[in-house]
Order: structure tokens, then C-alpha cells, then sequence
């Protein structure tokens, strides 16, 4: 036990480790060196944490005695032995030396910042954003006559270059994103509807810039994701500019394979999640269902509203078009025996007021475009996000998840096979075939265990990364208050110019405007 390790019983090693990471004041160590110290070995997570609870006090101390204790166990479970203090007692060999390297490479530890678990995102939202941003400008190629395809302008503020796609790029960059990381969220690509004919109609030109956006929500997650943007096949995409990309990416795909072969935490993802990993993840899945139902809604309204200001413009502008027409009629005004009309100074007035109402249609498209760019774009970049991770979701539940229960069934088919072979006389090389059969189901039920611990891995990590996103909401409601205050501002300020206008124009003698109907 504990009580039994003392400076006489240990070997001169551990007293240098000791007096390498205790402080110059205080004999005692800080668990979270002590964790750093732990770290350094090759053992798995699940063992450090266990030898780390039969020392640790509780006070974020441990004694010298304990350290010893915990180097103890250290060097024994680096043997192959489980980690229990009973190993401990009644010791008559010397206690074994841990493989930690030399003292003195071990002094830095005091000084250094507690390591992340690889399952932790300690990514902040601005520092997601920053990451890149891609920009998909429409560029229409003619050949002959006609418009055969579209192309598209990437271009990407990171690596500071443009490259020219083609739908069918993006379409293939897609699919094998998702055959690399189908653990991932994975934005969906917007629809390709084929072209007819030459573009005249404003359907097929709102649809074509419709996917322009979407293309470039789609480029903009995947470049700013803390995975993929570090990922060979994106910088493929986002910088090659060879004739064939998509053999380019085919071939870099092949060479990469997928997440869970390169990955070096996948065969060890178990031991990073929490004990209650499955409630965690059904209470994410039940709360970001919600946020996606109530952020289509608000998107819904908000498109709603910059069509209306669109809408407005348009108004406006046809007004001011009339009042012009209006004012443009040169027809002679007869001179009427019972009043004398002031119409033909009047009508020059009114056409001059199509001025103010051109700027008001150019102010109401402005705040349009504002609600659309600012406020619809930038909630349907979530929106995108949000959904990719409810796919995410039933690719778990219905791929892995599923495959795992099925060849667990497979397995238990075979066990009552080999049990009835066994019970009843059979030929050797049937029952042979059978048990090299069970061997093989043995072996990819353990494959796909380990894929689906690595599914939750990836899962816990994609649902950190939605709430690190959430707070753009609140840029988003930024956004529509300044569009708002700008918009009414500035609309506000021509509508106080047309009123001075006005009553300069029909006021009476003392400025005042006559009432338009009897009081």
C-alpha cells in the first residue's frame, strides 16, 4: 500500500522525478502534472485515468508518497499488468522503473498548459470563420450560339488563388468528401437541374443564382470545418488548376482513404468518450432538431421581408415613373370661365418629384439586398450546417449502427450453426469451413465496433461543432437591426426632402400645405 512506499523503498529514479516536478516550495505535485506525466506514456487513456484516481487526493495535489505510488503503477501497467494498488503490497522486488525518459526532460512539464483530449474542439467561432473565405462568382460560357454549361469562379482568401468549376466538379469533390469523412458533416450540394436552351426567362436566372449561393454556403463550411480544411482533397479542389480536377481529386482520394484508416485516434476512440456518450448524443440530436425547426421559420420571415422591400422598390419606382408621366403631358390646359387653374406650373413641379422617388426605389432595394446578404444568406448558411448534422445522424443510426446489429446477428446464426455441427455428426471439412467462417465475423464485428465508437467520436465532436457556431445568431440579429436602422434612416431622410419639396411646391402663402380633405 500507500503507507509502505518510502524514500528507502523506491529506486533513486523516482526521487529525481519527483524532485524534477514539484515545486521549490512545496514538496507536493499538482494533478495536472502529474496527469502531463501520464500523458507521455503509451498507455491508453482508460489506464492513465485509472492510475491517476488512486492517487489523486481530490485537493488538485498529490503527495511524494502517492507520486511514487503512481509511478509504481506506471511502470507496471507499461509491463502489461493491470493498475491496482494490491500489486503494491507486500513488494519484495524493487519497485520497477517507469519509461518516461530522462529527469530532466521532465522539468518543462511544470510549465506547460494541461493537454486537450483530441475529443475536446476548443475552437471559438471567429476563430472558425477565419479559417478561409471562399467567394463563387457565375461566369456564363458561350460556345457558338448557345449556352452550354455554367461555370463558376472559386476563389479562396487562404491560399490566395482562383480556380475555375464546373457543377459536375463540385459534384464529384462531394462525393468523395463524403466517402472520406462519412463520419463527418458533410454539407449537402444544391440541385442540378439541367439547363434548356439559352437563359431568358428570370426563373431560370433565379434558379442559377440560387445555386451560385448555395455553392458557395456549401465551399464556405467545408474550407472553415477544423477537419476537412487541413484535408488534401479540399486544398485539391479549392487550388489545382489542371484541365482534369476531378481525376485530380479521384486519385488524391485513393491515396488518402477514408478518416477512420488515417486517422490515429480512430482504433482508440473508446477510451475518449464519456460514460454517457449515447444520453449526451440523443439530447444534442433532440435540441439542434429544434433550433433547425425554429431558424427555418425565422429564415421563412425573413425572406419574406427582403421580398417585400424588393417589392417596395419596384413600387416606388413605378410611382416616380408616373408622377413623370404625369408631369410630361403637354397637352394645353383650356382656360375654364369659373377658375383660373394653376395645372400648367403644377405639372412641371410634379414630374421633377420622380427624382425623389428613384431614390427612394434605389434606398428600398439597397435594404433588400441588406435583409438577403446579410440576414437570409447567413441563416441559410446554419440552416445548411444544421442539416448536414441531422444527416449525419441517420448515417449513423442507419450505416454503421445498423451494419454493426446485423452482422451481430449474422454471427449468432453461425454459433448455433457450429453448435448443431458439434451436437450432430458432420464432415470435418464443412465444420472447418464453418469455424473459419465464424472467425472472419469475429474479426469485422470487432471492425465494426471500432467504427462505431469512432462514429460517436466524430459525432461528439460535430456537435460541438453546431454550438460553436450558434452564436451567429446573434450576428444574424445584428445584422437585421442595422439593416433596419440603416434602411429607415436613409429612406426616412429622402421622405423629409420630398415633404419640404412638397411644401414649397403647393403650400399657400405662408408655407403651410392645404388639407386635402374638409375638416
Amino acid at each position: 500500500m500507500a503507507a509502505d512506499i518510502n524514500e528507502g523503498s523506491v529506486p533513486s529514479y523516482y526521487r529525481e522525478v519527483h524532485q524534477a516536478i514539484c515545486s521549490r516550495t512545496d514538496e507536493r505535485v499538482p494533478i495536472s502534472v502529474f496527469q502531463r506525466v501520464l500523458s507521455r506514456t503509451s498507455l491508453s487513456i482508460t489506464v492513465q485515468n485509472q492510475i491517476a484516481e488512486h492517487v489523486n487526493s481530490g485537493d488538485g495535489f498529490i503527495s511524494k508518497v502517492s507520486l511514487y505510488k503512481g509511478l509504481a503503477l506506471i511502470a507496471l501497467a507499461q509491463q502489461g499488468k493491470p493498475p491496482s494498488p494490491k500489486l503494491l503490497e507486500n513488494f519484495i522486488q524493487e519497485f520497477p522503473k517507469p519509461q518516461l525518459g530522462e529527469p530532466k526532460e521532465l522539468q518543462s512539464l511544470k510549465m506547460q498548459t494541461v493537454q486537450e483530449s483530441p475529443l475536446n474542439l476548443s475552437l471559438t467561432l471567429g476563430e472558425l470563420l477565419k479559417k478561409d473565405t471562399i467567394k463563387v462568382e457565375l461566369i456564363p460560357e458561350k460556345k457558338g450560339l448557345f449556352l452550354k454549361h455554367v461555370e463558376y469562379q472559386v476563389t479562396t482568401k487562404r491560399f490566395a488563388v482562383s480556380v475555375y468549376r464546373r457543377y459536375n466538379d463540385f459534384d464529384v469533390f462531394h462525393e468523395l468528401l463524403l466517402q472520406r469523412y462519412a463520419y463527418r458533416v458533410v454539407p449537402a450540394l444544391p440541385p442540378k437541374r439541367a439547363l434548356k436552351g439559352v437563359l431568358t426567362s428570370m426563373s431560370e436566372r433565379e434558379f442559377i443564382e440560387g445555386r451560385r449561393r448555395a455553392l458557395d454556403r456549401f465551399l464556405n463550411l467545408v474550407a472553415r470545418h477544423p477537419v476537412f480544411s487541413e484535408d488534401e482533397l479540399v486544398k485539391t479542389f479549392l487550388t489545382f488548376s489542371g484541365s482534369d480536377v476531378q481525376t485530380k481529386l479521384r486519385d488524391a482520394c485513393k491515396k488518402l482513404g477514408d478518416e477512420f484508416m488515417t486517422c490515429k485516434y480512430a482504433t482508440h476512440a473508446k477510451d475518449y468518450l464519456p460514460a454517457d456518450i449515447q444520453s449526451q448524443f440523443s439530447s444534442s440530436r433532440e435540441l439542434i432538431k429544434n433550433i433547425h425547426s425554429s431558424l427555418q421559420k425565422l429564415r421563412d420571415r425573413a425572406e419574406r421581408m427582403a421580398e417585400r422591400s424588393k417589392e417596395n422598390a419596384t413600387d416606388l419606382l413605378m410611382f416616380g415613373k408616373e408622377l413623370s408621366s404625369l408631369g410630361s403631358d403637354e397637352s394645353p390646359v383650356p382656360i375654364l370661365a369659373s377658375c383660373k387653374s394653376p395645372w400648367a406650373a403644377l405639372r412641371r413641379s410634379v414630374k421633377g418629384l420622380s427624382v425623389e422617388f428613384s431614390l427612394l426605389s434605389e434606398k428600398a432595394a439597397e435594404q433588400g439586398r441588406r435583409e438577403e446578404d446579410d440576414v437570409v444568406e447567413k441563416l441559410n448558411l446554419f440552416l445548411d450546417l444544421l442539416q448536414s448534422y441531422r444527416d449525419l445522424c441517420e448515417r449513423h443510426e442507419k450505416g454503421v449502427l445498423h451494419e454493426h446489429q446485423r452482422a451481430l446477428q449474422k454471427y449468432g446464426v453461425m454459433k448455433r450453426q457450429m453448435l448443431s455441427a458439434t451436437v450432430q455428426p458432420k464432415e470435418q471439412v464443412s465444420v472447418e469451413q464453418l469455424e473459419s467462417r465464424i472467425v472472419q465475423q469475429e474479426n469485422a464485428i470487432q471492425a465494426m465496433e471500432l467504427r462505431n465508437y469512432f462514429s460517436l467520436f466524430c459525432l461528439h465532436q460535430e456537435s460541438q461543432l453546431i454550438f460553436t457556431y450558434l452564436p451567429i445568431t446573434s450576428h444574424i440579429l445584428g445584422a437585421f437591426v442595422n439593416s433596419q436602422v440603416q434602411g429607415h434612416k436613409e429612406m426616412g431622410e429622402v421622405w423629409q426632402d420630398l415633404h419640404s419639396k412638397l411644401k414649397s411646391l403647393f403650400g399657400d402663402g405662408n408655407g403651410q400645405s392645404p388639407p386635402l380633405s374638409p375638416k
